[in-house]
């Protein structure tokens, strides 16, 4: 990919929230925002059993010891937008890689729902903005082609000398940082047993923790989808807390 503008309008410094709002006619998503549903419950935890990528050694294991900070650090004179975009670029490119290894698991049968976990149902807006709950595979293949339509779009990721940065540029990071993440965790809750199979699962912790810590580090991460009406976390939420614990995430 072409590198983006060095010299244009910064996202926002590092740890602060933006606050721009998206405006019509920007190439943007239209429809509204993807909704989460709880159904019931969360399991108790002596009933529930635990997540494989939260038991010993895969909870550990990573191509990439110690600390993201300075991976996730913009290089000196970089503008924000420009390399923000660049790794939302590469987090999508990546995760489509292991996506792509783990389509024959991911089925209509295997994945009616977008789950997340043992109560957390993603939902996605028909075309009459009703959230309706849908397959797995239909919810992220919409996600990836709405993301490859949206980098492809000179008005929303400029490539071209004198293109510059939407002024919406930086909801619209947050929001494909959320449809990335959604997408993690569907991994993580429904197919982590076959990441084990495929001996991945070190590159594949790495990258989400990578994903993690450059989340945390522009105010990208809004953890609010995995929990509970209880406040409690379910799926990857917990997961990054472990690693919060472990020293692998800064807290």
């Amino acid at each position: 990919m072409s590198s983006f503008l060095n010299s244009i309008g910064r996202l926002r410094a590092p740890k602060r929230s933006p606050n721009q709002t998206p405006t019509a006619g920007n190439g943007f998503f239209d429809p509204p925002s993807p909704g989460a549903e709880l159904t019931g419950s969360p399991p108790s935890p002596s009933s529930a059993p635990k997540p494989l990528y939260l038991c010993q050694p895969f909870v550990k294991a990573a191509l990439v010891k110690g600390s993201f900070k300075t991976i996730v650090a913009p290089p000196k004179y970089v503008d924000v937008n420009e390399w923000v975009a660049v790794n939302l670029f590469d987090f999508y490119h990546n995760l489509n890689h292991f996506y792509g290894v783990l389509t024959e698991f991911c089925t209509l049968n295997n994945c009616p729902t977008m789950s997340a976990g043992p109560t957390l149902n993603f939902l996605w807006p028909d075309q009459n903005q009703r959230l309706v709950s849908l397959p797995a595979p239909t919810y992220i293949d919409f996600v990836m082609s709405w993301l490859q339509k949206l980098l492809d779009d000179e008005t929303v990721f400029p490539t071209k000398s004198g293109r510059e940065f939407p002024s919406s540029f930086a909801y619209t990071a947050k929001h494909i940082y959320k449809h990335l993440f959604r997408i993690f965790a569907h991994l993580y809750h429904a197919h982590f047993e076959q990441i084990i199979h495929l001996s991945i699962e070190a590159h594949f912790n790495s990258l989400f923790a990578h994903f993690l810590a450059f989340g945390k580090e522009f105010d990208l991460l809004v953890m609010q989808d995995l929990m509970t009406q209880q406040g409690m976390g379910q799926g990857v939420a917990e997961l990054g807390e472990k690693w919060r614990d472990m020293g692998i995430l800064e807290t």
